[in-house]
């Protein structure tokens, strides 16, 4: 590949944009008006601005992005997650420019993106489904049927999408109307389709994901799970390898089947397919999430693979160099997602400067950023901030290890889920690994925020105040300044003599 173009912002947009340089591949990245100085930008070899702020005129313009690979040479589009990454008609739309889409075929992606059509796919491959509907369409009538003939509590899907984005439990038949309404309304917004279903709820189970990788020559692996049950508002916030409740003989049977739905689906490029695991040891097909996800980096540290390498070289028409017999999981891995959220005031976005950061580090600690000290979060985006990652021998010291990096973690200027997650990761529960789909409804629901350490408060503004007067904060708006050795000497200055 001559040159990538970077169809994303944000954490993942960085995290693509190093892969890229690790290859020798030069990278564009595409920006709004608000990200003309983000880090991903930052980041890039060159930009193009693509629209205004609100995505459906930038990051959704499907014409904007093919221009901006048109104006800077690329030959391939690195998608990302979210945004056009599961579009199969921007998917078929790169095929037909021919500029490669790194990220599956657009009939793989077309398929496994109708949630409705893949349940179908996967029943008929002899992978265990959720009971639920088999056929789209049919409107609020064959929905409200077919929750009656299986039974409440019942969960509302939109077909067309993922993430969570429209679904909606309901427990009894007054529920239900209302429930569909939204989550039409909200699968329309998100995805442009309101098509919705119905499925059996499964209660209290574990969200058990598996990794798969399929090359564009009939081999498929997978590289083993990621425990993905911590979840609030149906967004993962905190995903870990290997899962405490899988045994060997369960996770040889889930990867396998993990296997046979990729290869059911047509499927090559990096993937995701996704099960229910209730507690009785049985699992269930719930999606296939086609793109690299937000936790990919809890894979690559308990496995030694490179996954965004790895898309790359298969987008390319390389073969798989893996083997599933040589592929082994190696310690344990812990993720907690950093969003600019106020926990305190219901989780609401909190945009704004971050007027100081000071970023964890040391042995097994990684931080996939897309932020510096000095950016203006906007309002426009998901929330997300950055991945904190951490690694050890065993869960109890990646337990500690996420602990100690929480704790040296700091963003001022805004509001941040982190003491929140330092919580959840300090927890009996977690630290017992009882971490099912009900973690934060059982245990973080009373929760109530500590009262500010008037110290802190006092160091806060002290920081606060430093970077206000500082040059650091007065210069080269938008870019990160880094300390210099020079700067020890003062006024020193070659071909002058020091007084």
């Amino acid at each position: 590949m001559k040159k990538i173009l970077i169809a994303n912002r944000g954490e993942i947009a960085v995290r693509i944009a190093r892969g890229c340089r690790d290859m020798g591949i030069p990278v564009a990245a595409v920006y709004s008006d608000v990200d003309r100085a983000s880090l991903h930008v930052l980041e890039a070899d060159e930009a193009v601005r693509i629209g205004p702020a609100p995505a459906l005129e930038s990051y959704l313009n499907v014409d904007a992005v093919i221009g901006a690979a048109r104006t800077v040479g690329a030959d391939a589009i690195h998608p990302g997650y979210g945004f056009l990454a599961e579009n199969w008609q921007f998917a078929k739309r790169c095929e037909d420019e021919r500029i490669k889409f790194i990220g599956p075929p657009s009939a793989a992606l077309r398929l496994v993106g109708d949630k409705i059509r893949s349940r179908e796919t996967m029943l008929a491959e002899g992978v265990p489904i959720i009971p639920g509907m088999l056929q789209a369409g049919g409107g609020d009538d064959a929905c409200i049927a077919k929750a009656g003939e299986m039974g409440y509590p019942v969960l509302v899907k939109a077909s067309a999408g993922g993430g969570g984005k429209g679904m909606q439990i309901v427990r009894s038949k007054g529920e239900l109307p209302n429930a569909l309404a939204t989550a039409r309304r909200v699968a329309k917004s998100a995805f442009g389709d309101d098509t919705v279903y119905v499925e059996k709820l499964i209660e209290r189970p574990r969200h058990v994901e598996f990794q798969v990788l399929a090359d564009e020559h009939g081999n498929v692996v997978h590289l083993f799970e990621r425990e993905c049950s911590i979840q609030r508002r149906h967004q993962k916030i905190v995903e870990e390898s290997p899962s405490t409740a899988l045994t060997p003989e369960l996770r040889a049977r889930m990867g396998e089947t993990a296997v046979r739905a990729a290869r059911a689906a047509g499927y090559a490029n990096a993937g995701t397919v996704e099960f229910l695991l209730d507690e009785d040891g049985s699992f269930y097909f719930l999606e296939v999430n086609a793109r690299i996800q937000v936790e990919h980096p809890v894979t690559e540290l308990v496995t030694g693979v490179d996954l965004v390498r790895e898309q790359i070289l298969v987008a390319s028409g390389r073969k798989l160099d893996l083997k599933q017999a040589d592929l082994v999981q190696r310690g344990h891995a812990i993720e907690c997602r950093i969003y600019a959220e106020d926990p305190a005031n219901g989780f609401l976005p909190s945009p704004g400067r971050i007027v100081s950061l000071r970023e964890p580090a040391g042995p097994g600690v990684r931080h996939d950023s897309g932020i510096y000290e000095g950016w203006e979060v906007p309002v426009h985006y998901a929330p997300i901030l950055s991945k904190l990652i951490v690694h050890a021998a065993d869960r109890e010291a990646a337990r500690h290890r996420m602990l100690r990096a929480l704790s040296e973690f700091a963003v001022l200027g805004i509001a941040t889920t982190i003491e929140y997650l330092r919580e959840i990761v300090a927890s009996e529960a977690f630290a017992a690994g009882r971490t099912q789909t009900d973690f934060i409804e059982k245990h973080m629901a009373d929760r109530r925020p500590a009262a500010p350490d008037e110290s802190a408060v006092h160091e806060a503004l002290v920081a606060a105040a430093l970077f206000l007067s500082s040059k650091t904060g007065r210069e080269a708006p938008g870019r990160r300044r880094e300390s210099s050795p020079w700067d020890a000497l003062g006024s020193w200055s070659i071909g002058r003599r020091s007084s």
